[in-house]
């Protein structure tokens, strides 16, 4: 989103609602089961999120409100074959490039007849990547040759399946930016066709604010940090006036408000009431093709033009290749679209990834089986809960409380702890340091099925710390032309080999390989869950586990001292596993291996008690943030 302004407008939407929605919450002996669940998946996946204009910049100037020729710019060939690799290191599975889709920016490219941006209504510098200029074509920053610069991004998608890696791009379906227009001859432009006169109409791509021209905020950070540009006159022609992206129906928009972005009409009228067809409730049950089958089925002139819009761009992108797609704030939409969007893409490609940026928990089941997306952002719940379990605001036990509430669709939740949107781990606003969110990361990548996103730079510990223009520290700038000094020492120009990185870098990064590469390969994470008691508000543990594998994971969030405990592992847990037939043995006992740990290093043993209901215990020692994966020996 535009995220400067969006990040508290979104903890503000939903935050609050998570703990209401839903009811139900597991006992401490309670089995999560796989087989119960909609999902069928060899493997977790994982994401690997890059800002593409940053991920390749090698300078170090970061001025602030810098041109590219004082900060420099990362381009589609800075991923060469060794950086590919060096990604896919990481246990990745898919890239998201962020920032790909042309979006509105302060660079003069009027010679390949891209028209100017106006500054007036342009985020930062380098622009919002969730201000979208061009559907159909991709930005000209990434390019060494502009004029080329979609035949560059299809090599780039070609090279990323070359290595085994699918690439994932952004769809901004609630808005675009003020002044879109698309050099794609096929394509029709958003509002072309548009009846002005109407505040709005079902095939509207936009609403109107009637007799009322735009006008430009009364913003506090001037554009360009105040800098001289032609374009830059605190005016900008739009007649009527547009609703604003965030819904604002002003002809002058707050300054709060998304004003670099106008509002797209989906076939809802000004009164909240819906212009198209009803998708039937127990369409819950049915598969994507039935609900293709339901759309096809109505009349033409029923379906909302920008429906067919973005169902055309996103069969472009498909056919240029690309395997998936990540939806901005796809709450702002209705389900309905998002049933007619996808059903089109799945019958393309049955495999796409569609993950979708929601909040509100209670509309999570609706968008997975309604709006037939594969995986919703888990936000207000796990990732709010590690946050304030590192931050010594809230216990470990509320992480079971919290992966309870999801369990009917868990698999379907993306896990994270860094994104574009949020506070880098070690800024002092998060963790403080990189090392401190190491319990919450080892929890996030393997309580569950669903994938696990990491941010780039994430495993090497960047903390965000410039003041680079429009974007503020504690999160790497989208908006302005920034480098990224922790991921430019493990670059080191190009070679990917850490070597002007620091020890602690290097160590967070080897740290980082093994638990993703884990996640992704270990049998057990396609299983089970089970949560279990540990009587200590700083450690959390629970059971991954199928019939190939059994893993008891304990994570120690305290960051002074070291824990001992005999962590119990009850009946019910045991005769999941197929093991109970050992107890009332008075030495029987298996072994266990920390998979974190090299090979035979740190061996356990799971101890059954000579009273069967008692199950089993495991003697353990944890330092200060100290994970283990202990794996069971046959």
């Amino acid at each position: 989103m535009i995220k400067t302004l969006s990040f508290p407008i979104k903890t503000l939407l939903l935050n609050a609602v998570f703990l209401s929605c839903i009811t139900q919450v597991y006992a401490n002996d309670q089995v999560s089961s796989a087989s119960q669940r909609v999902t069928n998946i060899p493997h977790k996946a994982v994401v690997y999120q890059v800002f593409t204009r940053l991920y390749g910049n090698t300078n170090t100037n970061n001025k602030p409100w810098g041109t590219i020729s004082d900060n420099g710019v990362g381009k589609f060939s800075d991923f060469t074959e060794l950086a590919l690799k060096d990604i896919k290191s990481l246990g990745v599975t898919h890239i998201w490039f962020t920032g790909v889709p042309h979006h509105a920016l302060i660079q003069d490219y009027s010679q390949i007849g891209i028209s100017h941006d106006d500054p007036d209504v342009v985020k930062g510098r380098a622009g919002s990547p969730y201000a979208i200029k061009d559907y159909y074509n991709v930005n000209p920053d990434l390019a060494d040759n502009p004029a080329h610069r979609l035949a560059e991004f299809e090599a780039l998608i070609e090279r990323t399946h070359a290595q085994g890696m699918k690439v994932i791009i952004d769809i901004v379906p609630n808005h675009v930016a003020r002044g879109y227009h698309s050099s794609y001859s096929a394509a029709r432009h958003f509002g072309e066709n548009d009846n002005t006169r109407l505040s709005y109409a079902r095939h509207n791509n936009f609403y109107y604010v009637q007799d009322e021209n735009f006008s430009v905020p009364d913003v506090t950070m001037f554009p360009l940090g105040g800098e001289a540009h032609p374009l830059s006159d605190g005016k900008f022609h739009e007649s009527p006036a547009k609703w604003t992206g965030n819904g604002s129906r002003l002809a002058k928009p707050d300054k709060n408000d998304w004003y670099e972005t106008v509002k797209i009409n989906y076939g809802v009228r000004p009164d909240g009431s819906h212009d198209f067809p009803a998708l039937p409730t127990h369409f819950k049950q049915k598969n994507t093709a039935e609900h293709l089958a339901f759309w096809q089925a109505q009349a033409v002139d029923t379906i909302p033009d920008s429906w067919k819009k973005f169902t055309h761009i996103a069969q472009y992108w498909q056919t240029k290749g690309v395997d998936g797609f990540r939806y901005d704030m796809a709450e702002m939409v209705p389900l309905e679209f998002w049933s007619y969007l996808n059903s089109h893409i799945k019958h393309t490609n049955p495999n796409a990834f569609l993950l979708a940026e929601v909040y509100n928990p209670s509309l999570y089941e609706d968008y997975i089986q309604l709006g037939k997306m594969d995986y919703l952002y888990d936000k207000v719940g796990l990732y709010d809960t590690l946050k304030a379990v590192i931050r010594g605001e809230k216990s470990t036990t509320q992480i079971a409380t919290t992966q309870a509430l999801v369990a009917p669709f868990a698999d379907h939740m993306l896990h994270f702890l860094e994104n574009h949107d949020e506070q880098r781990i070690p800024s002092a606003d998060f963790a403080g340091s990189p090392e401190a969110a190491l319990p919450a990361m080892v929890i996030s990548a393997t309580i569950s099925r669903s994938p696990t996103l990491i941010y780039f730079a994430q495993d090497v510990g960047e903390a965000a710390t410039q003041s680079p223009g429009f974007g503020a520290p504690t999160r790497t700038s989208i908006f302005d032309y920034v480098g990224v000094p922790a991921h430019q020492r493990w670059m080191n120009g190009g070679k990917f080999d850490g070597g002007q990185s620091s020890t602690q870098e290097k160590k967070l990064r080897t740290y980082y390989q093994k638990l993703l590469t884990l996640s992704r390969t270990a049998p057990a994470f396609t299983g089970d869950y089970m949560p279990l008691a540990t009587g200590d508000d700083k450690l959390f543990a629970f059971s991954r586990f199928n019939k190939v594998q059994q893993l008891i994971i304990v994570s120690n969030f305290d960051r002074v001292h070291g824990k001992t405990l005999s962590l119990t592992v009850p009946k019910s847990l045991l005769t999941a596993w197929g093991t109970a037939r050992l107890e009332g043995d008075n030495n029987a006992h298996l072994q266990l291996r920390d998979l974190l740990k090299p090979a035979l290093e740190h061996d356990y043993s799971l101890i059954f008690n000579p009273e069967p209901d008692l199950g089993a215990n495991i003697q353990l020692k944890l330092a200060p943030l100290q994970s283990v994966i202990l794996a069971l020996v046959n």
